[in-house]
C-alpha cells in the first residue's frame, strides 16, 4: 500500500474502500452528498498533478542540457557566419531596416549611424536561463568612439530580471538620443509626424528588462537567420500570402 493509500485510508476510513469501486465506474457522476468521496478524489487528482508537474520540471531540465550542448556545437558556425557577414557592406543596417519591428524604431539618423555596423553577435550565458548578451560591432564613425556596444540581460535565482549596457561615448554634437528628443518636441509643437525615439536610447533603457522586446527580437528572430531579413524574404512571403488571399476573394 502506497503512502497515499495509507493516508486516504486513515483520513476517510471505510469511505476509502469505496474509491476503488468508484474508480472502476467513473461513468457514474458523483452525487452531491458524496462529500468525503469527492474530497478523496480531489486528493487523487492533486497527487497525479504533482507527478505531471514533476515530469514537466524534469523535461525542462533535460531540454536545457540538450540546448546547452547544441549551443556549443553551433558556436563555430556562428563565428564563420559572422566573418562572412562582416565582408558584406551594410548587411546589419539592411537587415534591421527590412525587419518590420526593428525598422519602426529607426529614425533617419539612426540608419545613418547603423551604416557603420559591421556585425551583431548574440551570446547566451552558459546557464541559458540566466540571460544573454548582444554585441554590436562598429567601424570608425562620426557618431561615437566605441568599437563595440553591448547590452546584457540577467535573470537571478529569484527570477528577477535586470540589464546593463555599454556607456556610449558620443562625439561632440552627435548624441542621437538628445537629437531624437529635440526632434520629437519640435514635431509635437508643429503637429507633424512624430519621429521614433532613437534606436540608441535602447542601450540606456533598463526600466523593464523582463519585457525587452527589441532584445528578444534580435535574439530569437534575427540572430538565428539574419540572411532572410537581409534579402527581404520575410516581406516577400507576407506579400505572397496577401496576394493569395486577394485571389481567393476574386474567385
Amino acid at each position: 500500500m502506497s503512502s497515499l493509500e495509507v493516508y486516504l485510508s486513515a483520513r476517510f476510513g471505510s469511505t476509502y474502500t469505496k474509491i476503488g469501486t468508484i474508480q472502476r465506474r467513473l461513468a457514474w457522476p458523483l452525487r452531491k452528498d458524496d462529500t468525503q468521496i469527492r474530497e478523496a478524489f480531489h486528493i487523487f487528482i492533486d497527487e497525479v498533478q504533482n507527478e505531471i508537474d514533476r515530469l514537466n520540471e524534469q523535461a525542462s531540465e533535460e531540454i536545457l542540457k540538450v540546448e546547452q550542448k547544441y549551443n556549443k556545437l553551433r558556436q563555430p558556425f556562428f563565428q564563420k557566419r559572422s566573418e562572412l557577414i562582416a565582408k558584406i557592406p551594410n548587411f546589419g543596417v539592411t537587415t534591421f531596416v527590412n525587419h518590420p519591428q526593428v525598422s519602426a524604431l529607426l529614425g533617419e539618423e539612426d540608419e545613418e549611424a547603423l551604416h557603420y555596423l559591421t556585425r551583431v553577435e548574440v551570446t547566451e550565458f552558459e546557464d541559458i536561463k540566466s540571460g544573454y548578451r548582444i554585441d554590436f560591432y562598429f567601424d570608425e564613425n562620426p557618431y561615437f568612439e566605441n568599437k563595440v556596444l553591448s547590452k546584457e540581460f540577467h535573470l537571478n535565482e529569484s527570477g528577477d530580471p535586470s540589464s546593463k549596457s555599454t556607456e556610449i561615448k558620443w562625439k561632440s554634437g552627435k548624441d542621437l538620443t538628445k537629437r531624437s528628443s529635440q526632434t520629437r518636441n519640435k514635431a509635437s509643437r508643429k503637429r507633424q509626424h512624430e519621429e521614433p525615439e532613437s534606436f540608441f536610447t535602447w542601450f540606456t533603457d533598463h526600466s523593464d528588462a523582463g519585457v525587452d522586446e527589441l532584445g528578444e527580437v534580435i535574439k530569437d528572430d534575427i540572430w538565428p537567420n539574419p540572411l532572410q531579413y537581409y534579402l527581404g524574404e520575410e516581406d516577400e512571403d507576407d506579400d505572397e500570402g496577401e496576394e493569395g488571399e486577394v485571389d481567393e476573394e476574386d474567385d
